[in-house]
């Protein structure tokens, strides 16, 4: 794996994913979404992180056909709702959604019936050529595991709640094992850490806003970073996070807020 000057991770199955992509989870169907996805193309992004369980896919298509951005250049993931059918025909219905043939990478979202439970189904789905990745959502080390010992394809990615409070130093080990690449979800705690004091120190003394900072933090310990935002102006601030470092001082003080104790799982309160 890898990461070069624009910002792309190389996954362990040869395809590329942008480092920052805007996410759409809790952002509402229609017009918010449709301008969201919008803002983000326009300052950049080229990284969309969908699910079949947000209910806006038909948004995010709306927008990338909107945008005028060759579907070739932006990177689309959605997620296998694993309180549903096959993943194959639910993948289809994806695609009728958001408009497009292929989505570039395929997530189950959780673990519900346990961590096999999908898999063969996302790997079909990957031989039908209806994605061309597929990974994990939510999964803990242990559960990775299971899935790499029963499947014939190692998930590509595993996307987990990830920020300094959150820290979760093992599974990302257990991940760096296996060469599969991690994504951070609520890298900015929905939010609720951007008036954190220590990261708003930080962010005075450098100049920049305390999303880029959280943001920079994740990059810098080599996760793709996936911030939710439905404001023009956060949207594009949120990108400017390729141009600056964090000293190795900083990182250690953002790195001493974690209350996970380094888990190895990926969520504290499993909702399934």
């Amino acid at each position: 794996m890898s990461e070069n000057a624009a910002g792309v991770r190389e996954l362990a199955d040869g395809n590329e994913l942008p480092v920052l992509g805007l996410g759409v989870w809790q952002v509402q169907d229609g017009r918010t979404c449709v301008d969201s996805v919008r803002w983000a193309l326009d300052a950049g992004y080229r990284h969309i992180d969908t699910a079949q369980a947000y209910g806006n896919e038909e948004s995010v298509g709306r927008a990338l056909r909107d945008s005028g951005v060759p579907r070739e250049e932006v990177f689309i993931t959605t997620k296998f709702y694993p309180e549903g059918g096959d993943p194959v025909a639910e993948a289809e219905k994806s695609l009728r959604r958001l408009g497009v043939d292929q989505v570039d990478l395929y997530l189950v979202h959780w673990p519900a019936g346990g961590p096999t439970r999908a898999w063969a189904g996302m790997e079909r789905a990957l031989e039908r050529g209806l994605a061309r990745s597929i990974g994990v959502s939510n999964f803990s080390a242990a559960e990775l595991d299971t899935v790499i010992a029963a499947g014939s394809v190692v998930p590509a990615v595993n996307q987990v709640l990830f920020n300094p409070w959150h820290r979760r130093t093992r599974l990302v080990e257990a991940c760096a094992r296996h060469d599969v690449v991690v994504e951070a979800y609520s890298p900015l705690g929905t939010g609720r850490y951007l008036d954190d004091p220590t990261v708003s120190k930080i962010a005075g003394a450098l100049g920049r806003t305390t999303a880029q900072v959280l943001l920079r933090w994740a990059v810098q310990h080599g996760l793709v970073v996936l911030p939710k935002s439905t404001h023009q102006d956060r949207i594009a601030a949120n990108a400017q996070i390729f141009d600056f470092a964090l000293s190795d001082e900083d990182m250690a003080v953002l790195d001493g807020l974690d209350e996970t104790g380094g888990t190895e799982q990926a969520h504290e309160n499993k909702w399934w």
